[in-house]
Parts: structure tokens; sequence; C-alpha cells
């Protein structure tokens, strides 16, 4: 196992320079000036000018492109992310209360999605063609044709304007100090978010589900399983469930780390704090170096997703061997 994972580590390395680059390069070539959004327009010619060229000796902007790409690169491998244009301050403490709130929400939801789609997706193929298995077909269905913004904006909508049970977004306040009624308003801020991701996420993995059991109960051990007498609930879970696993949790583990990177429209409709509306907010102003890291963040995810899903593989099933 941790030969494979060396491999794996070691393979990754150019494609993570490759992605570097292209990262690089594509928010370099954005319009506008970075250097130029931080300077007071306030100031006479003579001190803008001089203002604006040690701005841009500060932010490296002075230097050529490879220059620049190698001194970002030696930096972010020392943890240090560069200065954020838009917040006057450097990018790992711009980032790090976004972060906590896309963790904070993801868990939940993440937590709600595993409830749901397993026992539903598992239903729905043994009980294929019945009424079940049609209704959460269709709901699969517009759920992944909808819109997320407009599957948010119902909710306000229902929940918050017309029942007024809920805000329609928002953070918590901490101006009153962060005792046990600050943390349990989490809960009333987080729920319509929570409940768009988990439609959303739903909506996307049940018929991925649906579809690893009904190929996994069509298999000929199924029926050897069926014809020794077991019962029909230890040939679903034990033999049924258990072969299905590979394709489940590959779907699973994707989307929560696809989740991780930060939903934009769910978190810029419900003004949730998270990178999502952070990234928006970067792009808006210009923020390279904000925008670079956040964008590096989505790209170091997905690739540790896809190493834990290999892993996972001889986890769930033995008869694959990593090495």
């Amino acid at each position: 196992m941790l030969r494979y994972l060396a491999k794996r580590l070691i393979s990754m390395i150019p494609v993570v320079i490759a992605i570097t680059i292209i990262i690089f390069a594509l928010v370099k070539a954005m319009p506008g000036d970075p250097a130029a959004m931080m300077i007071n327009p306030a100031l006479k010619a003579e001190q803008r000018e001089a203002a604006y060229k040690a701005m841009r000796e500060k932010l490296g902007l002075d230097k050529s492109m490879p220059v620049q790409y190698v001194k970002w690169l030696a930096s972010t491998a020392q943890g240090d992310l560069g200065w954020s244009s838009m917040n006057n301050r450097p990018v790992k403490d711009v980032i790090v209360e976004p972060l906590r709130n896309t963790l904070v929400l993801n868990v939940f939801v993440t937590i709600c999605q595993i409830a749901v789609i397993l026992p539903v997706g598992i239903t729905m193929a043994v009980k294929r063609g019945s009424l079940f298995d049609k209704f959460w077909q269709v709901f699969s269905l517009v759920g992944y044709s909808m819109p997320s913004f407009f599957i948010g904006m119902s909710l306000i909508f229902i929940f918050a304007l017309k029942l007024q049970f809920l805000p329609p977004g928002g953070m918590p306040l901490s101006a009153f100090g962060k005792d046990f009624a600050y943390y349990l308003s989490w809960l009333k801020y987080m729920i319509l978010p929570m409940l768009s991701l988990t439609i959303i996420s739903i909506a996307g993995s049940l018929r991925y589900v649906r579809n690893a059991m009904i190929d996994s109960l069509s298999q000929d051990y199924i029926r050897t399983a069926r014809s020794k007498g077991l019962s029909e609930k230890v040939v679903i879970y034990s033999h049924a469930f258990r072969n299905a696993l590979i394709p489940i949790s590959t779907i699973i583990i994707m989307s929560v780390f696809a989740m991780l990177s930060g939903s934009a429209i769910t978190e810029q409709v419900f003004a949730w704090k998270g990178i999502g509306h952070t990234l928006v907010l970067a792009l808006n102003n210009r923020d390279y170096m904000l925008v670079i890291s956040l964008n590096l963040l989505s790209t170091m995810l997905a690739i540790t997703a896809n190493i834990i899903a290999d892993v996972t593989y001889g986890i769930v099933d033995p008869r694959i061997k990593l090495e």
C-alpha cells in the first residue's frame, strides 16, 4: 500500500506542475492591474506613480512571467500564498474562515447525502419498476436538470419568505460573543444551503447507486446465493451491495471533494461566506493571487480524491491488487 501511494504521489508531480502553469497563465491573462487597484486614487500624479512602482515591486509584477511563476511556486511550496489585493492582507489569512465555513457546511451535506442515496438507491434497484423507483428516478432527473440557483431560490421563497421558518441567507453574527446560542444559530442559517446542496448531490448520485446495484443483482453469484436459501437481506447487503461498492464509493468520494472545493452558485445565493463565495468576489475584484490559490486548492482536492478513490478500491475489493 505504501509503495503504491509513493508511486502515485511521484506520478502526480508533473501533473501538478502542468496544472499550476495553466492556472498561472490563465489568471495572469485576466484584464486589469492589481497594483493599480491597491493605490489610493486621491494621491497626486507623482505620488501615485511612485506608489504604483513600489506596489508592483511588492507584488513581484515587475519581473518577467517565468520568474513570477517560479517565485510563486517556490513561495507556495513554503506555505506563502501571496498577497490579496482585495483584502490587503496575506491570502492564507483570507481563506481560513471561508474554508472553515465550507467544511462545516459540507460535513452535514455529506452525512445527509450518504444517509439518503444508499438506502434509497438500493431500494430502487430491488424494487425496480415500482412506483417508488419511478418517483425517485423522476426526482433525480428533475433535480439534476434544474439549475442550482433555481433550487436555492425556490427554497428561500418557500421556507424564508412564505413560511418564514428560516432566514433567507447570511451567516451567524458573532458580535455579541460566541456562546451556545451562537453555535446553535449555525444550524438555523445552514439548513437552507445544506438542503439545496443535498438535493443537488442526491439527484446526481441516486442513479449511479441504482445502476450499480442492478448490475450487481443480475450477476450469477446472486442467483447462486439465492439458490442456497440465503435470506434476501443477506443476498442484497452481504453479496450485491459489497460488489457494487466500487462505483458507489467513487461517486461519493468525488462528489464530497467537489463540494469541498466550493459551491460558488449556492454560496452566492445564500450569502454563505465559503470558498465558492470568496472565489466569486476575488474574480470580480481581479484579486489574482487569491484566485490562483483557490483554483490550486480545487486542483489539489481533485488529485487527492482520485488517490483516495484508488486506495478505496483495494479496501472495498481485496481482489484488486494496488501494486
